[in-house]
Parts: structure tokens; C-alpha cells; sequence
């Protein structure tokens, strides 16, 4: 073993690009749609494919496989005693309906691509490894299929209760917990803590790409509000009903929609909404809907905007119901608070991306990740690399495996420099080269 072994530990290290190629190409294959892209939604039997396969490459390389109560998956790998700090990185391997292959599954496969090239370097130097890893595959951070999203990662940071969570319900009312105990998911297992979360991911937009950028951290995630709106009215037949007499629950979703735009073009930039899905009951071509329930989703920076616009929309939802006829209720609110990612770990990003030469650039995140909810109890960060086209939630994502290992050697990169301090975070920029 060398004298000193700091100085036996290569700067900017590299993953292993062939095992992050192969974990790619084969995650990809569960729910494949033979067009690019994977239709994965969660604790379907294909998604119980994907974390089937999982545990079994983490425990043929000698992880700990535990599983929680919400079907949180954990792959540990004790590297450094009982005692030393746990670094977290993990991601999702469930996704959209008919959605893309890298969303997710990047996070999780990259996570454990950065782990064993760390532990084959650590073999390579003689180092002497000083904390202990955790991978995390979520459950249900997509909320395709069961809402709320980001469902397991907020259960595991005490922002939902577990017994609700396992309450919700699919569209057949289907629950989660029924439906984790039938893939064989419903663990009993106390999920293991950590003192700092990692994240990599496709950015899901074109701004990097534009700009030229291959590497960029987080620095804020908006708030989102999940508001659900019944709109009821009177179920009738299409035909003999007198166009005057009809209360048809759809119209009256249609002016909400139509507002729900409306309230985004108020707020340029700072405002984004929408309502992409809407049930609608009998649901048949020839009867007047009695019923029709809005997912709308409201999103923003900062808080008085999104109280500013939760406001407007109910102030709104009387005048537009009446004019079909109608009533709207709303009947459920998800919130997501807006906030910020450790300033500490956008630094150590930044500073490994430099470390490679990557051109980097500083982004919020609109969308939510798992990250979001777990910063709530430790820092956290996400790193995002390039979409191409700025495609997301489609057959045709695409993040080309170049920029794909980037966004991995730089997690690399962030381990060697949390582990050369010690694992204190305070630490990490200013101690290592």
C-alpha cells in the first residue's frame, strides 16, 4: 500500500463506459415498445421485470437487498465499517406510459455503474475506502399510474403517511399496497439512512443543448400544485335532450381547461400549467357526461405565485361551471413546496465538471425528481446532461452514451472528492484538488 494514499488516487476519474452501455441496453428491455421507447408504468409485471433484474446484478456483485414498506428497492454495499458516512444515489426504474427508456433508469443503472468503478479504483490505489453506499431505486416517482408522484421518496422522508400512500388508487381501484404485494414488492424492511442523496438525469429539455452545455446541476426545483376538479353535471342522451336542457360535464371541463391556459399566459415564464388528463363518466359517444374529473397541475418558482394562481383558479371555477350548466368542485390539492438543492453539492458538481472540461450551466428543475422530496431530510443535488431535442416522456428521448458517461464520471468524480474529505460535505470544494 502506498505511503500516502491520497496521492495514489487519480484525479478525475472515469466510469466504466461499456458497463454503463450494457445496464442501459438491458433496463431497456422491460416494457420495451420496439420504437425507442418503454412503456413501464409502476408495479405493472413489466416494472416488477425491471427490479427483478436489478436486484439480481447488485446481489451477484454482493449488495444488501432490502426492501420498505412502500416498496422502496435498496441495494448497500459497505465499504468503509458500520460506522462510516452513507452516500445515497439512485433514480426510478418505473416510467410513463408508452414513455422514453433513459427517464429514470439512467439514474439507477448510473448509479451503480459509479459505485463499481469506484470500488474497482479503490482496488486499483490501495485506498482506504471511507463511506458506505446506497442505491435507490424509488417506487412510483413517475405518479402515471397512482398519484401523487414522487410517492415512495416522500414517504421515506416522513412528507406522506405510509397508510395513505398505500391507499391510493388507479383508475380500475387498484391500490398500491394490493398491487405491491401482488408483484411481490410490499417489504418489511427499515430502509437504511444516508447522509447525503446523489441524482443524475436527462434534463428533459433543450436548454443545454442549445446552449452547448454537457453537465448541469440543480440549483432550484419549483413548487407544483396537483389539483384534482370534479365537474358534475347531469348524464342524458345525446340525441332527443334539448340543447338547452343539457348540464354536460365536459363542456364545463372544457372552460376550465381553457382557464387553466389562460392563467399561465398571466405569468410568463414563472407559470406553467396544465390539465393532462381528464376522466370522463359514462364516458360513451352517446350520452351527455354527467362527470368529468381534471388533473390540473400548476407549477412555479415560488410560492406567492402558486398561492396567486391556486387562488385565481377557484375564484374562476364558479363562473365557468355555470356557463355549461355545471358544478366544479375541487376535490383534492397535492402540494409541492419550491425550494432549493444544497448549494455545497451544486459546488462539488460544478468543480468535477471542471475537472473534465465539461462546458457546464446552472438550471432549475420543473419538473420533479426524487431529490426534490429527499432534501427535505439531507442535502441533495441533481445533475442533469443533455436530452436530445429537449425530449422527454416519449418513445424518441434520446441522451447519447457520451453525454451519458459525462453525467456519470462526474458522480465519480463527487465520490473520490467526498471520500478524500472524509465525507464531510463542508469539506469537499475546498480540500480536494
Amino acid at each position: 500500500m502506498p505511503d500516502d494514499p491520497d496521492l495514489s488516487m487519480p484525479d478525475a476519474p472515469k466510469i466504466d463506459v461499456d458497463l454503463l452501455s450494457d445496464l442501459m441496453d438491458r433496463v431497456s428491455t422491460f416494457g420495451s415498445t420496439g420504437d425507442g421507447g418503454v412503456n413501464r408504468p409502476v408495479l405493472t409485471d413489466a416494472h416488477r421485470d425491471a427490479r427483478d433484474w436489478f436486484r439480481s446484478e447488485v446481489t451477484a456483485r454482493g449488495y444488501d437487498v432490502s426492501v420498505d414498506a412502500i416498496g422502496n428497492l435498496f441495494a448497500r454495499i459497505d465499504l468503509a465499517g458500520p460506522d462510516a458516512p452513507v452516500v445515497m444515489i439512485g433514480s426510478h426504474l418505473d416510467s410513463q406510459p408508452f414513455g422514453g427508456r433513459f427517464d429514470g433508469a439512467y439514474g439507477v443503472v448510473g448509479a451503480l455503474t459509479v459505485i463499481e468503478s469506484w470500488r474497482r479504483l479503490i482496488e486499483d490505489t490501495a485506498w482506504m475506502p471511507r463511506c458506505n453506499y446506497v442505491i435507490a431505486d424509488w417506487m412510483n416517482e413517475e405518479g402515471a399510474r397512482f398519484q401523487p408522484s414522487l410517492l415512495g421518496s416522500s414517504v421515506y422522508a416522513g412528507a406522506l403517511e405510509l397508510d395513505w400512500a398505500l391507499d391510493r388508487r388507479d383508475r380500475d381501484g387498484l391500490s398500491v399496497g394490493d398491487e405491491l404485494r401482488r408483484i411481490g414488492y410490499k417489504g418489511t424492511d427499515t430502509a437504511p439512512k444516508a447522509d447525503l442523496y446523489l441524482e443524475v438525469h436527462v434534463e428533459g429539455d433543450a436548454k443545454m443543448e442549445t446552449a452547448g452545455a454537457r453537465i448541469a446541476p440543480f440549483l432550484r426545483h419549483w413548487g407544483a400544485l396537483k389539483v384534482r376538479i370534479e365537474v358534475t353535471g347531469e348524464q342524458n342522451h345525446t340525441g332527443p335532450t334539448p340543447m338547452e336542457d343539457r348540464k354536460d360535464a365536459l363542456l364545463g371541463a372544457a372552460y376550465i381547461i381553457a382557464e387553466v391556459k389562460r392563467l399561465s399566459e398571466t405569468a410568463t415564464d414563472t407559470l406553467y400549467t396544465s390539465v393532462a388528463r381528464v376522466d370522463v363518466s359514462p364516458n360513451s359517444p352517446n350520452i351527455v357526461p354527467g362527470k368529468a374529473v381534471l388533473f390540473t397541475e400548476l407549477r412555479a418558482p415560488e410560492a406567492a405565485m402558486l398561492e396567486w394562481s391556486e387562488a385565481a383558479l377557484r375564484a374562476a371555477l364558479p363562473g365557468l361551471a355555470a356557463k355549461a350548466g355545471v358544478t366544479a368542485d375541487i376535490v383534492s390539492v397535492d402540494r409541492r413546496p419550491a425550494g432549493r438543492f444544497d448549494g455545497r453539492l451544486v459546488a462539488l458538481a460544478e468543480r468535477s465538471a471542471d475537472a473534465f472540461g465539461y462546458p457546464r450551466m446552472q438550471l432549475d428543475t420543473i419538473g420533479g425528481h426524487d431529490a426534490v422530496a429527499v432534501n427535505d431530510i439531507m442535502p441533495s443535488i441533481v445533475i442533469a446532461v443533455p436530452s436530445v431535442n429537449g425530449v422527454i416522456h416519449r418513445n424518441d428521448e434520446f441522451t447519447s452514451l457520451e453525454d451519458l458517461a459525462a453525467g456519470a464520471n462526474v458522480l465519480l468524480d463527487m465520490v473520490r472528492r467526498i471520500e478524500m474529505a472524509g465525507g464531510a460535505l463542508d469539506k469537499t470544494v475546498e480540500a480536494t484538488p
